[in-house]
């Protein structure tokens, strides 16, 4: 029986990782081999961005910005698909540990404590008025945030960006029976067309995958992927699995 062959779902055309003491994907792989064990500085943001906007970045947004920054020209704005299992979920945690303590609460430090502050901040200072989704995706990982993205491009937009990150998470939260829990601050931003000059990739549904990863920790592998030169990469959890091929 001849084999089908396989169509890509998109084109990769650029891509930005950011993560303490890892600034551009050059250094992913020196990174990964234990560079961040000896640095952790934070990421300086674009300039463009006004000073006060700067200071509510948590250090994770100030990630997110730096990744997403290696994929944007200066005034270039897309759709945009965010994912985060857990967003600033820090920022919540130490507003509980404020009324713990008797003391009041702003309305600036809740805005920017919710799942879907980093992309208001994001809005803000890209002046991008063009649709933004924000997911939490649990216990599918990264691919949700790619379909999104697939279904935006379907649609008709020319290009999407896709951006992925998460940080570790205080011992405070349980995390049975999931485990959702990054090994590090990261963040991915990819920016995704369905054609023109990039990396061809094919997504599908796997039930037995490549290797068995846990969301956040798919997003590590994932990059180690787009970065080697494997042409197959497979997470699954529970049941749910799914396959990231290069065409």
């Amino acid at each position: 029986m001849l084999a089908i062959p396989k169509v890509a779902d998109f084109v990769l055309n650029d891509w930005g990782v950011c993560a303490p003491g890892l600034h551009s994907k050059d250094g992913w792989s020196g990174f990964r081999l234990g560079a961040r064990e000896i640095s952790n500085g934070l990421p300086k943001v674009p300039d463009f961005i006004p000073k006060l906007q700067q200071r509510r970045l948590s250090p994770l947004a100030r990630l997110v910005f730096n990744a997403i920054d290696q994929c944007l020209k200066p005034g270039e704005t897309l759709p945009t698909v965010f994912s985060s299992a857990h967003g600033e979920v820090g920022k919540a945690l130490e507003m509980l540990q404020m009324i713990q303590a008797g003391e009041e609460l702003s309305p600036t430090a809740f805005s920017l404590s919710v799942h879907n502050a980093i992309a208001g901040l994001y809005s803000i200072a890209y002046h991008n008025q063009q649709e933004i989704t924000v997911m939490a995706p649990g216990l599918d990982g990264l691919a949700p945030a790619f379909l999104e993205a697939l279904g935006l491009l379907q649609e008709g937009a020319e290009q999407v960006l896709v951006v992925l990150y998460d940080e570790p998470i205080a011992d405070f939260y349980p995390l049975a029976p999931f485990k959702l829990n990054a090994e590090f601050p990261c963040a991915l931003a990819l920016r995704l067309s369905l054609g023109g000059a990039g990396m061809a990739l094919h997504l599908s549904r796997a039930p037995e995958c490549l290797d068995d990863r846990e969301q956040p920790l798919q997003l590590p592998p994932f990059i180690d992927f787009l970065q080697g030169d494997n042409t197959e990469s497979g997470v699954s959890f529970q049941g749910r699995g799914w396959r990231w091929e290069k065409i």
